[in-house]
């Protein structure tokens, strides 16, 4: 399986925060905001509004003297003893932080062995997860989740996937032809948030942006009911611009 790769806003977020962290752990002793402008030659601003999601994201700590160190949450994502854990739990901590920023429930999933899967998600009595009607893994042409993880696919991957997976119709709004799918997903930028409107389930509106780390195809979604349908756009952007995070602690 090949993969489109065409880097998004999060990715290149994600590569200078990695710069900042690599420098900050090689001064155990600290290293101050003017010097890791130096070393990592961002700008002045750029600099200041990645320390800031650093710091948010427990990857950084400021000492007394104003220099920054190497925080707890990257401690626990480099440690070899249950990363997978330490993984997990950060990964949560940011579907329920970002649940409750954009009042939506927000859904982490991944392409895994030809397979759609929702690995992790925040839901609430104000922020109702979809009703999983039909299994997702069976339903990628109608969701946000899936049409977003199979725009990060090439032609051949997604065409396996249909190859193996029926289209059926789901709500009125739900593509079923192979062709005309094809056609969306190759025209779909990748800056541009997936939306799922009712194609999924009437009642539910949908969107997703891509998170893809290394040979790692992923996705970050939210779903809203569609009375709220005026707030998606809203709510996506946001989503978008709270990917970076999330990749970060996937290529970490």
């Amino acid at each position: 399986m090949a993969l489109m790769h065409e880097p998004t806003a999060p990715y290149h977020s994600a590569q200078d925060a990695l710069r900042v962290l690599e420098t900050v752990a090689r001064h155990s002793a600290g290293i101050t905001d003017t010097e890791l402008a130096r070393r990592t030659r961002l700008s002045a601003e750029r600099l200041t509004a990645l320390l800031r999601m650093l710091r948010r994201e427990g990857y950084v700590e400021q000492i007394t003297d104003g220099a920054y160190v190497t925080g707890d949450t990257l401690r626990r994502l480099t440690s070899a003893h249950d990363r997978e854990r330490a993984l997990r739990d950060k990964i949560q901590h940011t579907l329920n932080r970002l649940r409750d920023s954009v009042g939506a429930a927000v859904y982490m999933s991944r392409y895994v062995d030809g397979e759609v899967r929702v690995t992790q998600y925040a839901a609430g009595p104000a922020t109702p997860a979809v009703n999983e009607w039909v299994d997702f893994r069976y339903s990628a042409h109608a969701t946000a989740v899936g049409k977003s993880l199979l725009t990060q696919l090439d032609h051949n991957g997604r065409r396996d996937h249909l190859s193996r997976h029926k289209m059926p119709r789901l709500t009125s709004r739900t593509i079923t032809s192979d062709k005309l799918l094809l056609s969306r997903l190759e025209a779909q930028p990748p800056t541009v948030p997936v939306l799922d409107l009712q194609e999924y389930a009437i009642g539910t509106v949908c969107a997703a942006v891509p998170i893809t780390a290394g040979a790692s195809v992923g996705c970050l979604a939210l779903s809203l009911p569609v009375e709220h349908a005026h707030r998606l756009k809203q709510a996506a952007d946001t989503l978008n611009r709270s990917a970076a995070p999330m990749l970060l602690s996937l290529t970490i």
